[in-house]
C-alpha cells in the first residue's frame, strides 16, 4: 500500500528551494468566517449597555412630551440626563423608544456583520456609540479588519445594514404614527422642530388620512423609528467608505470618485440655510476622501441583475429616508425683536 501523497507535493523535477519562495494563492479563497475575540465581544456588551442607559434618558423626555401632549422641552432633556446619574430605575417610560432604537440600529449593523461572514472577511462585532445627545447616542458601527476583495462582497457589506435597517424601521414608523395624538398647534409652539422624511409622509397620507402633519405628534416607538430613518439616510450618502460609498463604487468606480469628491461641496451649503451639521459632515467626508482613499479593486466580474436591482432598492431607501433640515431649533421665541427668533423654511414636525 502506498503513503498518501503529500498535500502539497512538489513536481519530480523541480528544486525545492526555489519554490519554498513562491507564494501560490487561490484566485478567490473559499470564505472562512472569523469570530472576534472574546475581549471584543465584552466591549460591544460594555457599549451596548452604555448606550441603552442613554437612550432611556432620551426615550424618557419623549415619553414625558407624548404623555402631556407637548413638544419635546430641552428642560425636559436635561432633567432626564440628571435622573440618569441619580435614578435610572425612574427612566423606565423611556423603554419604548430606547428598545426601538437600539434594535433599529443593532439589525442595520448585523446586516453588515453577517455579510462578511458570508464572504469570508474579518469584521468586528456591532460596536455602539453612547452620547448624551438628544437622542443617547452617535450611532453604531463595525471595524471590517481585512481586504474586500470583489466588487460582489463589497456590494452585499454595503447594501445590507441599510436595507435590513430599513425593513426594521418602517413598522416601527407606522405604529408610531397609528398611536400618534393631533395637537393643534404643536409646530408654533415647539423649541425643537423635526424634519419629515418621505416614508414618514406617505405611512401617514395611509393611517392617518386628513390628519395635519405638523401638529402630529408621535408616539415614543415611531420617534425612534425617525432617528432610524435618519441613521440610514446619513449611511446611504453615495460617498466615501459610507454604506452609499461602497454600494456606488460596486457599480461603478468611476462614479464613486467622482461623489467622494464632489460630494461635500454640495452638502456644505444646506449647513448655513438648514441644518449646521451639515458642514461637519462635508468635512468628514472630504477628509476621509482625501486621507484615506478607498482601495482599488481589481474585479471586472458583473454584480448581476438581482444586485443591480437591489441597488434601486437602496436609492429608494435613501430617498424615503434623507431630510434636508432634520432638527431646526426655534429660538428666543419670547424676545420682542422679529428677526430673533430663527424661522423654519421648510415643513417639519414637532417633536
Amino acid at each position: 500500500m502506498t503513503p498518501p501523497e503529500p498535500k502539497h507535493a512538489l513536481p519530480p523535477d523541480s528544486n525545492a528551494a526555489e519554490w519554498g519562495r513562491v507564494a501560490v494563492a487561490p484566485a478567490e479563497p473559499p470564505p472562512q468566517p472569523h469570530r472576534p475575540p472574546r475581549r471584543q465581544l465584552l466591549l460591544a456588551i460594555l457599549l451596548f449597555v452604555l448606550t441603552l442607559l442613554f437612550t432611556l434618558a432620551a426615550g424618557a423626555q419623549f415619553a414625558t412630551a407624548y404623555s402631556q401632549d407637548r413638544s419635546l422641552s430641552l428642560d425636559e432633556f436635561i432633567r432626564s440626563l440628571k435622573l440618569l446619574m441619580t435614578d435610572p430605575l425612574a427612566l423606565s417610560a423611556g423603554l419604548p423608544f430606547a428598545l426601538t432604537l437600539m434594535a433599529i440600529l443593532l439589525a442595520h449593523e448585523l446586516g453588515h456583520w453577517f455579510a462578511c461572514r458570508c464572504h469570508g472577511i474579518r469584521a468586528s462585532y456591532p460596536l455602539f456609540i453612547p452620547a448624551p445627545t438628544l437622542i443617547g447616542t452617535l450611532g453604531a458601527f463595525i471595524l471590517i479588519r481585512s481586504p474586500i476583495r470583489s466588487r460582489r462582497a463589497l456590494f452585499d457589506v454595503g447594501a445590507s445594514g441599510p436595507i435590513v435597517g430599513f425593513c426594521v424601521a418602517i413598522p416601527a414608523l407606522a405604529y408610531g404614527i397609528l398611536r400618534a395624538k393631533v395637537v393643534p398647534g404643536l409646530a408654533t409652539d415647539s423649541e425643537l422642530v423635526f424634519g419629515m422624511p418621505a416614508a414618514l409622509r406617505l405611512i401617514a397620507s395611509v393611517l392617518r388620512p386628513g390628519a395635519p402633519l405638523q401638529d402630529l405628534l408621535l408616539h415614543p416607538v415611531g420617534r425612534a423609528a425617525w432617528v432610524g430613518l435618519l441613521a440610514t439616510a446619513l449611511n446611504l450618502l453615495p460617498a466615501g467608505q459610507l454604506d452609499g460609498g461602497h454600494i456606488l463604487r460596486a457599480v461603478n468606480e468611476r462614479w464613486h470618485r467622482r461623489f467622494s469628491l464632489l460630494l461635500p461641496f454640495c452638502i456644505a451649503p444646506l449647513g448655513y440655510f438648514l441644518w449646521w451639521s451639515w458642514y461637519i459632515w462635508a468635512v468628514l467626508l472630504l477628509l476621509l476622501t482625501v486621507l484615506r482613499p478607498a482601495p482599488l479593486l481589481h474585479d471586472t466580474t458583473p454584480l448581476g441583475l438581482p444586485r443591480m436591482l437591489a441597488a434601486a432598492v437602496a436609492l429608494l431607501i435613501f430617498l424615503l429616508s434623507f431630510m434636508p433640515a432634520p432638527v431646526r431649533i426655534l429660538q428666543d421665541r419670547d424676545a420682542e425683536l422679529p428677526h430673533s427668533t430663527l424661522r423654519l423654511t421648510g415643513p417639519g414636525s414637532a417633536v
